[in-house]
């Protein structure tokens, strides 16, 4: 068929209508030139002419998105495959066609049923390059299914190889993006594609994500192979909490089983104490218990496909009933787990435990630490560590609370800085800081590691008897470990020393607290205020009221 130029540029007038997702190809009345201009341009590719020759033939022909779609769509053929892709690119490079994301789709289908995967591959990348948004990335994805009723062929060879593509390019968020926008329209992403986001997600400093992606995928039921449960394993690694949850798989199996725990068990137990520590962080009790429902749910389908061995599921149901539920029908489920043959083990006393303690019901928690050795079973560091901290918020337990710790270094634990800073707290309330500081130079020999907070209040405590001495000796101490004093040992430090008439040291003090760029706080100004006018020395405290004036404290 030949057009002269006249021809073409009437044709290169006529309007197109631009194709849009859900329709099928339109027809309008100037339908008969579209599909002649579409056949000679197909015409000339197939007879493999050179971009130039038809760039001659075609050179005042005006491509828009209608054309171009045509043309793709007369090439879908599997024999057509790369003379579609010839003519992709040479719309793009001589008529600087700018392709939109639907021609890009039907190149892409024409492409992947041809087995033509490599070049596929580029446009993908292409395509992914200029689309990084949420939406954008939406918009692709939904343009690619669409494109399946143009181009007849599976849509998921397409969208596995989106999802690669935004995983390889880094673009992690996009690619998790379109699998959820793929489940969205009713489809399924493989696993080899969330495997794909997953090992680039555990490679990247963003590994906190992966967990997220893991969830999504269980949730959506698509359960991890061999490949996903190294990469899985690879990332409790990199967090360092793998020692830590292998360590609550053998609470509950019990240690002669640790040869047994599979990466399944690590795994999958690792995710759901993900989701209930996550969940016990949400303040609103309504949301808190949609987790415990959310967990207890994807614990049963984890069962039923034998990911989690029994013990493990139904202790870990326990777990979230107690962190995130209610203690009472937590108690009652565990009861009628028991008179079902269920095994209780340390992991699940220590749930109660805690439970308990955070309730206040201490008496109920020490009974159910007894009750731990009369079944043979081991108390450990987090038990002890919420009886503590029960005993200290609580009146009238210190000595309690002290036994439970000597009882807790008999056995070979050390405390967790909250449980022993809440002791330290309770001794210094209770005007006992020198035994507070004695337990804590017992800890330091066993390799414990104070934070800024047990030094504040160990500060605290001698500052509030006056021992000086007792005061610098501990901040000097936070110095030597290369420990950044914040401003309550700072605003310790400054009082003692203003109350034992030592006014130049704690004008030392308040000018190191300004060069660490650390602002005093109103107790600070007050107090050497107050001891500057015991001096009489008027023109300092003046200048001392101007700075609380610029500070507007």
């Amino acid at each position: 068929m030949v057009f002269n130029s006249n021809s073409l540029k009437l044709l290169s007038r006529v309007s197109f209508h631009k194709l849009h997702s859900h329709t099928a190809f339109p027809r309008n009345s100037n339908h008969n030139a579209v599909d002649d201009v579409a056949a000679a341009i197909c015409d000339s590719f197939r007879r493999r002419r050179s971009w130039d020759a038809v760039s001659r033939k075609f050179g005042s022909l005006e491509l828009n998105d209608s054309l171009v779609e045509q043309v793709l769509l007369e090439l879908k053929d599997p024999n057509d495959a790369k003379t579609a892709l010839s003519f992709f690119h040479w719309s793009a490079k001589t008529h600087r066609f700018n392709h939109g994301v639907r021609s890009y789709s039907i190149a892409i289908h024409v492409l992947v049923r041809a087995g033509l995967i490599t070049d596929a591959r580029a446009l993908l990348e292409s395509l992914a390059a200029k689309n990084r948004d949420p939406g954008a990335v939406r918009a692709v994805t939904d343009s690619l299914i669409d494109a399946v009723g143009f181009v007849s062929g599976s849509h998921r060879p397409v969208l596995d190889l989106l999802v690669q593509t935004y995983a390889k390019m880094r673009l992690t968020e996009a690619a998790f993006d379109v699998c959820c926008n793929v489940e969205a329209r009713g489809f399924r992403v493989s696993l080899a594609s969330f495997n794909s986001v997953l090992h680039v997600l555990q490679r990247s400093d963003r590994v906190s994500l992966v967990w997220d992606v893991y969830e999504h995928m269980i949730r959506g039921r698509n359960y991890p192979n061999a490949v996903t449960l190294k990469i899985m394993i690879d990332a409790l690694c990199k967090e360092g909490l793998l020692q830590r949850n292998v360590d609550a798989l053998d609470r509950i199996m019990g240690e002669r089983k640790r040869s047994s725990h599979s990466p399944s068990a690590i795994v999958n137990s690792s995710l759901i104490l993900r989701m209930v520590e996550k969940g016990h962080l949400v303040e609103e009790e309504g949301k808190r218990e949609r987790v415990a429902v959310m967990v207890v749910t994807l614990l049963k389908r984890l069962l039923q496909q034998n990911l989690v061995p029994d013990s493990v599921g139904y202790s870990l149901i326990v777990h979230a009933k107690v962190r995130l539920g209610s203690l009472d029908s937590a108690l009652e489920m565990y009861e009628e787990m028991v008179m079902s043959g269920f095994e209780p083990n340390s992991f699940v006393y220590t749930s109660f435990t805690g439970g308990f303690c955070k309730e206040g019901r201490i008496d109920e928690a020490m009974e159910l630490m007894r009750g731990m050795e009369g079944r043979g079973l081991k108390p450990y560091g987090e038990t002890f560590d919420h009886v503590i901290i029960g005993c200290a918020a609580g009146s009238g337990r210190l000595e309690e609370c002290l036994g439970v710790f000597e009882a807790m270094l008999g056995a070979g634990f050390i405390p967790s800085c909250l449980s022993f800073d809440k002791m330290v707290e309770k001794l210094c309330e209770n005007r006992d800081v020198e035994q507070a500081n004695a337990n804590l130079t017992r800890l330091l020999d066993k390799g414990f590691l104070p934070g800024e907070t047990t030094y504040s209040l160990l500060i605290k405590g001698y500052a509030a008897k006056g021992e000086v001495q007792e005061v610098l000796k501990l901040y000097y101490e936070m110095e030597y470990k290369s420990m950044c004093p914040g401003l309550s040992v700072f605003t310790s430090v400054i009082q003692c020393l203003c109350r034992c008439g030592k006014l130049e040291d704690a004008e030392k003090y308040l000018k190191t607290m300004k060069s660490r760029l650390l602002t005093p706080d109103v107790a600070i100004y007050e107090t050497m205020i107050a001891s500057h006018e015991q001096k009489g020395n008027n023109a300092r405290v003046l200048q001392l009221c101007n700075e609380m004036a610029s500070l507007e404290l």
